[in-house]
């Protein structure tokens, strides 16, 4: 992978870091019921793992199965799937439900994989993994599949990496200065504008498609 794609990688996970929706609220409101920041540390783990698979199952399955005859029609599809979940996002009233704080931690993992999924995380990473090129060139080789599948697990490692960090980093802003209350006061609705980048970054891909 470029540079460029890690970095935008990275950039997509700091994205997902800073959207509530992601699990850093989540956290914080453990460590406030249980009045211990190692509660709160304790649930970002599992809620970064949940996550991790969400985007991992997307990004394998465009990494191993694209070839450079399919990456156009691949990129189009992914292009309308990203407008199409983007703009049903921005239309919808509809909002997901936090679940019971009492939760282990592979109750949390699964949680966060529904909650990923459900927001489109993987599908972020699209226009990214269909830009990267192909390496050498053997996209028709029997062993490019596995090898692609590795480099969108890969893609999908870096991008957590900076989502756990950044959500930590703000589940701690929150827990430790600023508290829950301030989320009543200035509230913004990152759901929202993520919608928007969806179809943003689905435009984007169906014209260098």
């Amino acid at each position: 992978m470029t540079v460029t794609t890690l970095a935008t990688l990275a950039a997509l996970g700091a994205f997902h870091g800073l959207n509530p929706a992601m699990g850093w609220l989540f956290a914080v409101a453990r460590g406030l019921q249980e009045r211990s920041r190692v509660a709160l540390l304790r649930a970002l783990p599992p809620i970064a793992a949940g996550h991790l698979a969400s985007v991992a199952v997307v990004a394998a399955l465009v990494t191993a199965t694209r070839s450079v005859t399919a990456s156009s029609t691949l990129a189009v599809v992914g292009g309308v799937v990203l407008v199409a979940f983007g703009l049903w996002r921005l239309l919808s009233e509809r909002h997901f439900r936090w679940a019971g704080m009492r939760l282990s931690a592979a109750q949390l993992a699964a949680w966060s994989f529904l909650m990923s999924s459900a927001h489109g995380a993987g599908l972020m990473l699209v226009p990214v993994l269909v830009a990267e090129p192909v390496s050498g060139g053997h996209s028709g080789h029997p062993a490019a599949a596995p090898v692609g599948a590795l480099s969108g697990l890969a893609a999908a490692g870096v991008h957590t990496v900076a989502m756990f960090g950044v959500a930590l980093a703000v589940a701690l802003l929150v827990y430790q200065v600023l508290g829950v209350g301030v989320l009543r006061r200035a509230w913004f609705n990152v759901d929202r504008l993520w919608a928007g980048v969806l179809v943003a970054a689905g435009l984007v891909t169906l014209i260098r498609a």
